[in-house]
């Protein structure tokens, strides 16, 4: 079975840290540029930070830049998301996506495989 599994969620602090995983499992990820988004209670999904298959190209949103990463290991077929400072408007359920159509990194929704979500609480 196709999927990706996130993990590294949990409740932090404002101004500390976490990172995320993304691990894909049933078939390789490392040819397709993967990203990862983030939906707030009440509020619509939205893009947080997206990587090429290679890792040379990352793309981030506004509201994150210049305090989370984007990474990847192909090798063991997981994405990361280093998320640092960390602010209470961070919190929302994190998930991963794979397979953009097109095939590039895109800041919409038009992935094809969607993980389940991590939480990520941020108190202030």
């Amino acid at each position: 079975q196709v999927q990706l599994v996130e993990s590294g969620g949990g409740l932090v602090q404002a101004g500390g840290s976490l990172r995320l995983s993304c691990a894909g499992y049933g078939r390789s990820f490392s040819t397709t540029a993967m990203a990862w988004f983030r939906q707030a209670p009440g509020k619509e999904r939205e893009f947080v930070a997206a990587i090429s298959w290679s890792g040379g190209t990352t793309s981030y949103a506004d509201s994150v830049k210049g305090r989370f990463t984007i990474s990847r290991d192909n090798a063991k077929n997981t994405v990361y998301l280093q998320m640092n400072s960390l602010k209470p408007e961070d919190t929302a359920v994190y998930s991963c996506a794979a397979d953009p159509v097109p095939p590039r990194i895109l800041r919409t929704n038009e992935y094809v495989v969607w993980g389940q979500g991590t939480q990520v609480t941020v108190s202030s």
